[in-house]
């Protein structure tokens, strides 16, 4: 529960411009793992020195950081949340396990740079983000999927 407090300290933050921090998170991900980008087919074609002002992309990483704050504020009671999420991931999407682990990374590195988060801070983000991780990942072996 200690974790999930630390992280919703800064959520405030996030919550006052997700579309700047939509579009860093996301912009960030494809610029350090270009592979990522083409797991998003409608991102394909966006060359990379366009990524971080794409409007597309920062509205997708609108919905993203939104999906976290539900995540983030049910503080580990989140399997009505995350079950929907992992199918859709696994069953149409087709992402694998460790693209969440990238990202989350990213938003740790972003939520440091632009919301202040301390290295405390950082630790209980990557706690929380390691249950959700763990999470998607047994609905994934409940699905069969391999990723």
């Amino acid at each position: 529960m200690a974790d999930f407090d630390a992280v919703l300290k800064v959520w405030p933050k996030v919550e006052a411009d997700y579309t700047g921090y939509g579009g860093l998170v996301l912009g960030r991900l494809f610029q350090e793992h270009p592979e990522t980008q083409k797991l998003f087919p409608k991102f394909v074609g966006i060359p990379a020195s366009e990524v971080s002002s794409n409007s597309a992309i920062a509205a997708h990483g609108v919905t993203v950081l939104k999906k976290l704050g539900e995540l983030l504020k049910a503080k580990g009671n989140h399997a009505a949340a995350l079950k929907p999420l992992a199918t859709t991931h696994a069953n149409q999407h087709k992402i694998a396990i460790n693209n969440f682990r990238l990202i989350s990374e990213v938003l740790v590195k972003v939520l440091a740079e632009k919301a202040g988060l301390d290295g405390a801070g950082q630790d209980a983000l990557r706690r929380v983000l390691g249950i959700v991780i763990n999470d998607i990942d047994s609905y994934y072996k409940e699905l069969g999927f391999a990723g």
